[in-house]
């Protein structure tokens, strides 16, 4: 289960998880206790849920908190931390517990996100629409957003492909990412994401519309090269992933030869959309002049 994801509840953040196994979203009880009582930090949500807590077992209420989980999820700063998550079923046992006005719409919400993912899981063209919209709402252009959604795809399809040769989730899924960027980029993942400042963010959001073309070119080539070779070993796969991002490397060179200017930027997602915005805001200018 993947600990970055989060839904928004009249703009507040709340981590999220979806168990695969049982087809459930897992919500962070410490963010949906700090939006109901309006806490003003997670520390002041997570003592307002330890003294909860206390006060549920003394009721009774064992066997609800016994089948609370707990994960691993994103905290403020960047770092993974234990933390309880419960299902919509419990959260809504726990909302009853909690004096607020905002209880009546958090259920609302929390159905209305359940029935989202159900309905993604039958047609996941629903799931381009959402990304489509949260991207716009960062300020991306359309032209970026297209890349990027085909990006995606061509992820899952290298994804798919490491699956099926027995590549491990995880850590070698990151060495394979990181021969490929190496290859085409000349950078690691890491390297690549302290050029552009970043830190946990996800290097894709911050990449131009060349960078991401080049990098899907890097991984959709890997994916060829592997269905055609069928490597068996991790060391197999690390040849293919380099094979596949050096077709990416070459195409860079000739685009930077060609443009004069190196493609790489440091350039991410901040830059991309304060550049957006001054383009409509210069455009606006331009309406408001009173005609000659």
């Amino acid at each position: 289960m993947d600990g970055n994801n989060f839904q928004l509840f009249e703009s507040k953040r709340i981590r999220t998880a979806w168990d695969e196994e049982n087809e459930v979203w897992l919500f962070s009880i410490v963010d949906v206790v700090g939006v109901l009582t309006e806490q003003p930090t997670q520390r002041n949500a997570s003592t307002y849920w330890a003294v909860m807590k206390k006060r549920l077992i003394e009721e009774g209420a064992d066997q609800l908190l016994t089948n609370c989980k707990q994960l691993k999820l994103t905290a403020a700063d960047g770092k993974k931390r234990l933390t309880d998550v419960a299902n919509t079923e419990q959260v809504l046992r726990i909302i009853q517990s909690i004096p607020s006005p905002k209880a009546e719409p958090f259920k609302l919400w929390l159905a209305a996100v359940g029935s989202e993912r159900i309905d993604e899981t039958i047609d996941p063209e629903l799931t381009i629409d959402r990304a489509l919209e949260t991207y716009l709402r960062k300020g991306y252009s359309r032209e970026w957003i297209n890349q990027r959604l085909q990006a995606i795809q061509v992820r899952k399809e290298l994804t798919d492909e490491w699956h099926d040769r027995g590549v491990k989730q995880g850590t070698e899924y990151a060495i394979l990412t990181n021969e490929i960027s190496k290859a085409w980029s000349d950078m690691t993942t890491r390297q690549y994401k302290s050029y552009k400042g970043l830190k946990k963010e996800n290097l894709r959001d911050n990449m131009s519309t060349l960078e991401l073309v080049l990098n899907m070119l890097a991984e959709a080539t890997t994916t060829e090269i592997s269905r055609e070779q069928k490597p068996e070993t991790l060391d197999e796969n690390r040849a293919v992933a380099r094979s596949g991002g050096e077709v990416a490397g070459i195409a860079r060179v000739e685009a930077e030869k060609r443009t004069g200017k190196p493609v790489i930027t440091s350039k991410n997602a901040v830059d991309f959309s304060r550049l957006i915005s001054n383009v409509v805001g210069d455009l606006g200018a331009i309406n408001e002049k009173p005609k000659e």
